[in-house]
């Protein structure tokens, strides 16, 4: 569905992207993993036509974004960091209204449809400047699947939800994907890009990586922990009794004095 090859992109002197090479199945969940400053945006904004890249090509259900970047529009719908939802309307208007700029034939029928998917009927007719962060990000997606895209662009979905808000947004694109639209999520969480995605590329100072199936990508990156060390046989007792406190796992302390065997 998406092909990626040699990106560049450049603002200035900074290079933001260099050499960027990815593909994306139809219908998979691919989620594309950095910090903050990584590229990640910039990505999303020349896969949705938002942006031209200084060279390279990408290309989405066949479809050139730089030369045929109408057709690529009508294939894809992009939910940005921020809920870009209209506070005075309410949750039922913002969605007719984009039904209508879409030209949507029974507007009313889809509305309503998407309401319940959401699980915002009960809200439906109150503005939305009473809706908390979460009921916001879920009308904003809902805006966003109103005419079916084939392709959903969602970045940083879950920035700013609190764990419930979050674990409700994990299911919802989980249930995108079945339903067979192809999601491609930026995150800066590596525990949502595993438990979400079916392919994952990790971003980092404008290039790829690694990429693979969460798995493999387990499989390969070192396993996460502290490693302590000490000199003193005292100052391993006093941090055990500290980490101890806390209900912290102590797995394993490493130490340079044999004294301290019975700590392995």
């Amino acid at each position: 569905m998406i092909e990626v090859s040699n990106l560049k992109k450049s603002f200035k002197e900074k290079k933001v992207l260099t050499d960027v090479t990815f593909t994306v199945q139809t219908g998979s969940i691919f989620a594309l993993l950095g910090s903050n400053g990584a590229g990640k945006t910039t990505i999303i904004k020349i896969l949705s036509t938002l942006l031209k890249p200084d060279s390279g090509k990408a290309a989405i259900n066949g479809f050139d974004v730089v030369q045929q970047a109408s057709k690529v529009r009508e294939c894809i719908s992009l939910t940005g960091q921020f809920a870009a939802v209209d506070e005075v309307l309410t949750g039922r208007e913002n969605l007719y209204l984009i039904g209508q700029l879409k030209r949507l034939q029974d507007v009313k029928s889809k509305v309503s449809y998407w309401l319940t998917a959401f699980d915002l009927e009960d809200a439906a007719d109150q503005k939305v400047a009473t809706y908390s962060g979460g009921m916001r990000r879920r009308l904003d997606i809902a805006m966003s699947l109103m005419g079916n895209p084939q392709v959903l662009f969602l970045d940083e979905p879950t920035t700013g939800l609190d764990p419930q808000n979050r674990l409700a947004m994990w299911s919802m694109v989980k249930k995108l994907a079945q339903s067979g639209t192809t999601v491609f999520l930026t995150t800066q969480y590596l525990e949502e890009a595993v438990y979400l995605a079916d392919h994952i590329a990790i971003l980092h100072n404008g290039r790829i990586l690694v990429q693979g199936t969460p798995q493999y990508l387990k499989e390969i990156l070192p396993q996460r922990g502290v490693q302590l060390t000490f000199q003193k046989e005292a100052a391993a007792e006093e941090a055990i009794k500290i980490l101890q406190n806390h209900d912290i796992p102590i797995d394993d302390i490493k130490q340079n004095l044999p004294s301290l065997e019975k700590y392995f």
